[in-house]
């Protein structure tokens, strides 16, 4: 099967008459349980769930390994490095050396220095542009790769870097948040996990905070699901089931996006009060040959600069239907001036936009007329 029919059918029981097409989520803390419990699928909350599990086996066929569910995208990350440099602190040898984007989501950047860091994992950090974290292998443990990177889109080869990470006798995790699975296969590029803040395009609502890994080495699967035991990063049913829903729309949701979002970039990149327009999917993107190589859509993020601060937030004011909000992959266009939060090295007239489902006509019109507004003042 396809993707999008993947998407659609994938996770779900077997038809039986008069049964729902999907059933409803499953809230429990504890199951029946008499005598040997090891023949039972099912013992306890914190281990396993069945809604889980539908999500799981979907989520799995789509990203070509294993999956788990995660109450966060940042829990999903957290699990990966635990799962993998934690016992190599315990070995008690050199320190665990992990390499980490430079431009990568701040929250990561943070967690690797400030957590792991403190822990006695040595962490170094490398451009995501032209493969910049390639130099800094030898003695590395993990690789972490985000691409595109999050929030100003450069792309990087995941192939070449599994390649000379493996090599290096590294593991390789690559956040694939902006893409999805649908866009892009780091599994199949060679990586060892991939990890998705479904937060954001995945689930595309606005409406939900959870996360999942994929592994195609059960033993590293296997892993991550103990992390995920002991340390209860488990997500409710409810929302589970409401991701394993939106699932079934993400292909349809997201070759509406990814059209918007090319279009806008067209736009922005012909305007002259615009000075600078990322997206992968732009031929005149300096990552848009990488990007064409391994992505099948190229994501619904575009980022731009705008002159001034005072022009950025100008924009987000005139603009009626761009909303100004963090994170991005909803239904609903969003944006904002990402330079408020601090953390990230863009200009102060950097906006990274979210390109939602809505009408492209309707969005290049009020799109531009937020542009033209700023020829006013």
């Amino acid at each position: 099967m396809r993707d999008g029919t993947i998407a659609i059918r994938s996770g779900l029981p077997d038809t039986t008459q008069g049964s729902p097409f999907m059933p409803g989520p499953v809230f429990a803390g504890t199951y029946h349980l008499k005598g040997d419990p090891s023949g039972s699928p099912y013992t306890y909350g914190r281990y396993h769930n069945p809604t889980w599990t539908n999500y799981e086996r979907a989520l799995g066929l789509l990203e070509g390994g294993d999956a788990l569910v995660f109450s966060s995208g940042m829990a999903a990350i957290t699990a990966v490095l635990s799962a993998v440099l934690l016992p190599e602190l315990g070995k008690g040898k050199n320190h665990p050396v992990l390499v980490m984007p430079s431009d990568s989501y701040y929250a990561a950047r943070v967690l690797s220095e400030q957590h792991f860091g403190h822990l006695g994992v040595k962490v170094l950090f490398g451009p995501t542009y032209n493969n910049g974290q390639i130099k800094l292998l030898d003695d590395a443990t993990l690789l972490w790769i985000e691409t595109p990177s999050n929030p100003g889109l450069d792309v990087c080869s995941i192939r070449e870097l599994v390649e000379a990470a493996h090599e290096a006798g590294a593991l390789v995790a690559v956040d694939n948040t902006v893409a999805t699975p649908l866009g892009q296969k780091p599994l199949r590029l060679g990586a060892d996990f991939s990890v998705s803040s479904d937060t954001k395009a995945m689930t595309g609502h606005s409406d939900l905070v959870l996360g999942h890994v994929a592994a195609g080495d059960k033993n590293l699967i296997d892993k991550v699901r103990a992390f995920r035991t002991q340390q209860g990063a488990i997500p409710g049913p409810m929302e589970v089931w409401l991701a394993h829903r939106s699932l079934a729309t993400l292909e349809v949701r997201l070759e509406r996006q990814c059209r918007n979002a090319l279009e806008i970039a067209k736009l922005l990149s012909e305007r002259d009060d615009v000075l600078e327009v990322r997206y992968p999917g732009l031929k005149s993107d300096p990552s848009y040959k990488i990007a064409s190589s391994q992505m099948r859509y190229f994501g619904p993020v575009v980022s731009f600069v705008l002159k001034s601060k005072e022009d950025a937030d100008r924009f987000l004011e005139e603009s009626n239907l761009v909303e100004s909000a963090t994170s991005f992959g909803s239904v609903h266009t969003t944006a904002e001036r990402r330079g408020r939060w601090g953390g990230d090295v863009v200009p102060d007239g950097f906006i990274r936009l979210s390109a939602g489902c809505e009408d492209q006509n309707d969005l290049i019109e009020d799109i531009s007329h937020a542009l033209d507004c700023l020829q006013k003042h």
